[in-house]
């Protein structure tokens, strides 16, 4: 039996760790056979996974380090400019990736489920490129083969250089990044396909909703705006309330972290790490909670 492909994902992460980095961190312990490294001034956080490594530095030397191997003048006044420069990190950190078949960009306003059943080996050998969105490249995870051509592919996007190097936040990792491989996008189906087939970049790549993000701007899988209300994460599974049996590969949060989460207090940081160190929990608009609200919900659910 072949070794799975390994994967690492490139996550620079500048500032203070948000409350829910625990349960962040659980969830790829459970991932036990993929790998992260995190570039930060946030501090080494408690019960670090072993397959999660947090390289320190400032922000002005990690400015620096991507200055250098850009060939730019990077230094943004904010660190939510690094959003921009997520296609680029492969070849930032081309020295990272030796032995790894995959690297990864990605967010950590988000918990994982089971990643090796999504990314199944089949699915990795089919192609080069994975976005968890339909149509445009998802921003909080995406997978690249690792090869030169796909490391370097973001040198593409026209006028790289100065976009990378101006104080605005352009998108670039799920816009101009996204037009590499999605050529008109907004076209219905079957055109859309169509058009993709003409595209080499598009043929070699996969653009597949996993509806991991409710709430946004996406319908969800049955075409509705009827989203989960709960997530239950379980010894490394995700699934929720709305879905039966249905297994998700992770969950991001950034709806609720954007519009619910800022108006409730602030989490005991004791009580987050207790609860993340559980076998099972609950994500709602009202944050984490045990297992045994579960059963609460569920029951509130029946007797609705």
């Amino acid at each position: 039996m072949s070794p799975r492909p390994r994967i690492l994902f490139l996550i620079p992460y500048f500032g203070q760790w948000p409350f829910w980095m625990p349960f962040f961190l659980e969830s790829c312990r459970r991932n036990a056979d993929i790998d992260w490294l995190l570039f930060s001034d946030c501090g080494i956080p408690e019960n670090l996974p072993p397959n999660v490594s947090v390289e320190t530095m400032t922000f002005g030397d990690y400015c620096g380090l991507v200055s250098r191997r850009l060939n730019i003048d990077f230094a943004p006044d904010a660190a939510y400019k690094l959003c921009d420069i997520k296609p680029a990190l492969g070849h930032i950190h081309a020295d990272r990736l030796q032995g790894y078949d995959f690297w990864a960009f990605g967010d950590i306003d988000l918990v994982y489920g089971d990643l090796r059943s999504y990314f199944t080996p089949d699915r990795l050998a089919g192609y080069d490129l994975f976005s968890t969105h339909e149509r445009r490249i998802a921003g909080h995870l995406c997978l690249m083969r690792n090869t030169a051509r796909k490391r370097e592919l973001f040198m593409q996007i026209k006028g790289w250089k100065k976009r990378f190097t101006d104080q605005e936040h352009h998108a670039l990792d799920e816009g101009a990044f996204s037009r590499i491989f999605l050529w008109r996008k907004n076209f219905p189906e079957p055109l859309f396909t169509l058009v993709g087939k003409l595209n080499p970049w598009r043929r070699r790549s996969e653009f597949a909703e996993a509806f991991s993000t409710p709430g946004g701007c996406i319908k969800w899988h049955d075409g509705t705006d009827d989203f989960p209300r709960h997530w239950y994460w379980r010894d490394g599974s995700l699934s929720n309330d709305r879905d039966g049996d249905r297994r998700f590969p992770y969950f991001h949060f950034v709806c609720w972290k954007r519009n619910e989460w800022p108006r409730l207090p602030q989490p005991d940081p004791a009580e987050v790490r207790r609860l993340a160190a559980e076998p099972a929990w609950v994500i709602d608009a009202t944050g984490f909670h045990g297992e045994s609200y579960e059963s609460t919900v569920k029951g509130s659910a029946t007797a609705a």
